[in-house]
C-alpha cells in the first residue's frame, strides 16, 4: 500500500467536497421521461459494502425526502478482509461532505508514518508517509450507524432483485456489488467489461498484534519467493477498561497480513492443498520472524488471484456502477476502498449539480474516469513489480528498499527525499552519489566514452534535410540541445541509401557530401558544447519509406515520385499501401554493405557513439518481429532466424566503427498487438546483441503494426528497460514518456535504467538538463552551464520581492491619537 503526495480528492472540475457542501437542490421531474427524473426520489443500492453504504449515506443526507434502500446478501456483522486503508485526501472529502461519519472515522483510526523493507536479514525504514487504517467491520458499523440515523433502509441476508426490474421501478440504481457484479453481467452488452487475471495468488489474513509500521517482508524459500504486505487496523482505545466498556474490535490490538507469492511457487509449496486453518499455520511459521513467533487467523480466507476489472461504460440508462463493480485496483496500492468511496463522493454531487439524470451520470463518469485510469496504471505497475520480485532479490539493499517503494512511479524520488531525507540519502549515497549530486547528474561509462550525466536527447525526426544532406536547421537544433547540458545527443534515424529512407526529408549518410555536412555539426558540439557527446543512430525504413513528411500525413504515401520498397517479407505497412519486394539473399548483402559504408562515413563525420536501429517497423525491425518476417528461409521462422540479419548486419558495421567508441541498438520489446514479439524475446534479442558486442540496448516499444493497441502513460515504457537490464545483464537506456527530472532520478536510483532518453521535453525545452540542475540547486562536473549562458543559470523573478512584509496586527477598532 502506498500514499502519494499532492494526489486530487477526485481529480474533477474542483473538489467534490466543497461541491457537496453546497446542499440539495429541489426535486425536478424532466417532462421529457416518465421514469427518469432530474433529481432521483427512488435510488436502490445494490450491494451493502463501502461504496455502497457511503453512497445511500450521501444520497439519504442530501436529500430527506428520498426513498434509498440497499440490499446486501450477507448478515450486518458479515465481512471479509480485515483492515482499510484511506488517504488524507478522501478523508478530506467524507471531512466536508458528511462531518458524522468523518468524526466516527477519525475516532477509530490507527496512524503510523513508517514502512519496513524486511530482505535477506536486513531491515530498511523510510518515514513520512502518513497512514490511516482501521477494522473493515468497524467501518461497515460507522456506515450502518449513520444510514439507520437518515433513515436509509437496509435490507441485509437478502439478494437483490434483478437489476431490469429494479431500473423499472427505481429512479436510480447503484451497483455497488463488487467484483464479480450481477449487475455488470446483466448488462454485459452495454458495460463491456474486461476482465485480466495475474499471476501470483495471495490470502487476506490477520494477526492479533500491531505493527509499530507498515511492513513488507520478503521470503526465499526452497519453493521460491513469497512476501508479506502488514499494517495495524486497531489498537486498544486510550481510555479502555475492560471492565467498564465492552471489549470489542476497536479495543484490541489487529493487523492486516496479505501473504502473496507467484502461482508457481504457491503450487510448489503445496497450498494448493491445504484447508484454510493448515494454509494459515503454514503462513505464520514462514514468516515467523515478522510475527514475533504469533499465530494468524483467517476469516474464510481463500487464496485467489487478483482481477482487474474495466468497463467501457460505468452507466445504462437509470443505473450506475461504482466502486469494484465498474473498476479494481490492486492492494498493493491500498485503493479498492478509497476508489469506492471517491466515486460515493463525486456521484453525489455530479446528481445535486446537473439537470437531468443522463448528464449527472455522464459527468460522473467523465469525471472519474481519468482519476481510476490513472490510479489502474499505478496499480499495474505496482502488482507486475511484486509479479517479478524475484528480479531486484540481488539489488543492494537500500535500493532494493527504493525500488520497492516507487514501484508504482506515483512514488518519487522527489516525494521519498521530502518525506525522509535520511533514508533517501542513505539510498545515494550506497549508489554512489557524491554529495548533492542528484542521481540523473552521476557519470556513466559505456566503452571508452563516459558521459557526464544520464540524460539522452532521444532520436527525433525532423524531415527536414535536402537531398539527404542536414543543413542550417539540423546544426541549430542538435546544436542547442547540446548547449543544454545533456551527456548525450542522439541524430534522427540517419538512412544508409536514398532508398532506405522514410520520407523526402530524412537525413542520410549514403554520399560524402552528406558526411561533411554532420562532420559540421559534431565539430560545433565538441567544439562549444564540451563534455556532450553526440550519437548517430543508423536505419533503413524498409516497408515504412516513401511516405510523406509528418506534418503533412504521418505514414501516408507520397502523392507522387514514389521509389520501390524492399522488407523482410511482402506486407504492406497499412491496408492499401505500397507492397515491399522481399529481399534476396543478394539484396541482402547489399544492404549490409550499405550500413557499414554509413558507418564509416560517421566514423570519419566524428560521432562519439553509433546506434542501430532494430526498432518501430524498419527494416531490422522488420526482420525481428514474427508479424513482420514471414520468411520460409535461414532468415526467417524461429527467433534464432528471425535475428540472423540484424546480428549479421551489427557484426558488419560494429567491425568498421572504432573499437573505443560504443555501439548501441534500438528495439521494440513489444508490437502491442497479439501474435508480435513477446517480453522474453525481447530479452533474448537484448542478450544475443549484447554477446555480439552491443554495449546497451535502447528499449522502446511499438510502432511495428499499424493495428497496435499501446497502453498509453507515464514512463509506460520503462518496464520493459527494467526488465532487460535485469534479466539480459546489459545496460540500457529508457524512453517513453519520461518527462521529469524526478522520474529520471527515481528511474536511475531504482536501477530500472541506466539512461533515460526523451524526446518531447527536449522540444519544448532544449535546455532541458541545464534547468533540472538549477531547479535542483545542483552545480557540478554532472552539468555545465556554456561560458555565455551562465548568467541565465538562475530561474528568472517573475514577480516583486521587495514589498514589505506586515509587522503588527491590530485588533478591534483603531485608536486614532
Amino acid at each position: 500500500m502506498e500514499r502519494t503526495v499532492g494526489m486530487p480528492t477526485s481529480g474533477a472540475r474542483g473538489s467534490v467536497d466543497m461541491r457537496l457542501r453546497r446542499g440539495a437542490r429541489p426535486a425536478t421531474t424532466n417532462p421529457h421521461s416518465p421514469t427518469v427524473t432530474n433529481h432521483p426520489l427512488r435510488a436502490a443500492i445494490i450491494g451493502g459494502g463501502p461504496g455502497g453504504l457511503y453512497t445511500a449515506a450521501l444520497l439519504k443526507r442530501l436529500d430527506p425526502a428520498r426513498q434509498v434502500t440497499v440490499w446486501e446478501r450477507n448478515a450486518p456483522d458479515d465481512t471479509f478482509g480485515f483492515g482499510v486503508v484511506l488517504s488524507d485526501e478522501t478523508l478530506g472529502g467524507i471531512e466536508h461532505a458528511d462531518p458524522a461519519v468523518y468524526a466516527a472515522l477519525q475516532a477509530d483510526f490507527v496512524r503510523w508514518d513508517d514502512i519496513h523493507i524486511v530482505h535477506r536479514g536486513t531491515r530498511q525504514t523510510s518515514g513520512g508517509h502518513g497512514f490511516a487504517a482501521l477494522g473493515r467491520r468497524r467501518l461497515l458499523e460507522i456506515l450502518h450507524e449513520r444510514c439507520h440515523a437518515l433513515g436509509v433502509e437496509l435490507r441485509f441476508r437478502t439478494e437483490a432483485p434483478d437489476p431490469v426490474r429494479l431500473a423499472e421501478e427505481y429512479d436510480l440504481v447503484v451497483a455497488a456489488d463488487g467484483v464479480h457484479s450481477t449487475t455488470r453481467e446483466a448488462h454485459r452488452e452495454v458495460f463491456r467489461p474486461t476482465l485480466t487475471g495475474h499471476r501470483c495468488r495471495y490470502v487476506w489474513l490477520a494477526a492479533d498484534f500491531a505493527f509499530d509500521a507498515f511492513r513488507f517482508e520478503i521470503a526465499e524459500t526452497e519453493h521460491g519467493v513469497m512476501q508479506l504486505h502488514g499494517y495495524p487496523y486497531s489498537r486498544p482505545s486510550p481510555d479502555h477498561h475492560p471492565s467498564t466498556r465492552p471489549s470489542g474490535p476497536q479495543n484490541q490490538s489487529a493487523s492486516t497480513v496479505i501473504i502473496e507469492m507467484r502461482e508457481e511457487v504457491w503450487r510448489a509449496a503445496g497450498f494448493d492443498e491445504l484447508d484454510e486453518a493448515e494454509s494459515t499455520t503454514r503462513c505464520a511459521k514462514i514468516f515467523a520472524d515478522a510475527l514475533g513467533g504469533r499465530p494468524l487467523r483467517s476469516n474464510k480466507s481463500a487464496w485467489t488471484t487478483f482481477r482487474t476489472v474495466v468497463n467501457e461504460r460505468w452507466s445504462h440508462g437509470n443505473t450506475v456502477l461504482i466502486g469494484d463493480a465498474a473498476h479494481t485496483a490492486h492492494f498493493s496500492i491500498g485503493s479498492g476502498t478509497k476508489l469506492a468511496v471517491e466515486d460515493a463522493l463525486a456521484l453525489a454531487a455530479c446528481l445535486e449539480e446537473q439537470p437531468s439524470l443522463p448528464e449527472a451520470l455522464a459527468a460522473y463518469e467523465a469525471e472519474r474516469r481519468p482519476v481510476v485510469a490513472s490510479t489502474q496504471r499505478a496499480a499495474r505497475a505496482s502488482l507486475e513489480w511484486f509479479e517479478d520480485l524475484s528480479r531486484y532479490l540481488g539489488q543492494p539493499p537500500r535500493q532494493f528498499a527504493f525500488n520497492l517503494l516507487t514501484r508504482s512511479r506515483r512514488v518519487t524520488h522527489e516525494n521519498l527525499r521530502l518525506r525522509d531525507a535520511r533514508f533517501t540519502g542513505s539510498v545515494e549515497r550506497e549508489f554512489g552519489c557524491p554529495p548533492g549530486t542528484p542521481p540523473m547528474f552521476t557519470p556513466f561509462r559505456l566503452r571508452g566514452l563516459t558521459l557526464r550525466n544520464r540524460v539522452v536527447v532521444s532520436p527525433m525526426d525532423m524531415y527536414s534535410a535536402t537531398d539527404g544532406v542536414p543543413g542550417d536547421f539540423h546544426l541549430v537544433h542538435l546544436g542547442a540541445r547540446a548547449l543544454g547540458g545533456a551527456g548525450l545527443v542522439m541524430t534522427e534515424m540517419v538512412c544508409v541509401s536514398e532508398e532506405g529512407r522514410i520520407t523526402p526529408g530524412c537525413a542520410g549518410l549514403y554520399t560524402g557530401r552528406q558526411a561533411e555536412a554532420w562532420k559540421r555539426i559534431t565539430d560545433f558540439v565538441h567544439a562549444q558544447a564540451p563534455g556532450t557527446a553526440i550519437g548517430v543512430q543508423l536505419g533503413h525504413s524498409g516497408r515504412k519509406g516513401s511516405t510523406r513528411l509528418m506534418w503533412e500525413g504521418m505514414d501516408e504515401p507520397l502523392p507522387d515520385g514514389n521509389w520501390p520498397l524492399v522488407a523482410a517479407s511482402p506486407l504492406p505497412y497499412k491496408p492499401g499501401g505500397q507492397i515491399p519486394r522481399e529481399l534476396s539473399r543478394a539484396q541482402l548483402t547489399d544492404i549490409r554493405e550499405q550500413f557499414t559504408a554509413a558507418a564509416v562515413r560517421a566514423s570519419r563525420a566524428g560521432f562519439d557513439l553509433l546506434e542501430l536501429h532494430c526498432a518501430h517497423g524498419y527494416l531490422l525491425s522488420g526482420f525481428l518481429s514474427p508479424l513482420t518476417n514471414h520468411r520460409t528461409d535461414a532468415y526467417g521462422g524461429s527467433l534464432e532466424k528471425r535475428l540472423r540479419f540484424p546480428l549479421e548486419v551489427f557484426d558488419a558495421v560494429r567491425g568498421v566503427w572504432p573499437q573505443e567508441r560504443p555501439m548501441t541498438v534500438r528495439v521494440s520489446a513489444t508490437d502491442w498487438a497479439e501474435g508480435g514479439t513477446s517480453a522474453e524475446e525481447a530479452v533474448a534479442v537484448a542478450r544475443a546483441f549484447a554477446a555480439h558486442g552491443a554495449d546497451a540496448v535502447d528499449v522502446s516499444t511499438g510502432q511495428v503494426v499499424a493495428d497496435e493497441r499501446p497502453e498509453f502513460g507515464r514512463s509506460y515504457q520503462t518496464p520493459y528497460a527494467d526488465r532487460v537490464r535485469h534479466e539480459a545483464g546489459v545496460p540500457v537506456i529508457a524512453v517513453g514518456a519520461i518527462s521529469s527530472w524526478d522520474d529520471v532520478n527515481s528511474l536511475i536510483l531504482a536501477g530500472r535504467t541506466d539512461l533515460c532518453a526523451l524526446a518531447r521535453p527536449h522540444l519544448y525545452d532544449p535546455h532541458w538538463t541545464l534547468h533540472a540542475a538549477a531547479e535542483q540547486g545542483y552545480e557540478g562536473p554532472g552539468v555545465v552551464w556554456p561560458a555565455p549562458y551562465r548568467a541565465g543559470s538562475r530561474r528568472p523573478v517573475t514577480g516583486r520581492t521587495d514589498v514589505p512584509k506586515p509587522r503588527l496586527t491590530l485588533h478591534g477598532p483603531r485608536q486614532d491619537v
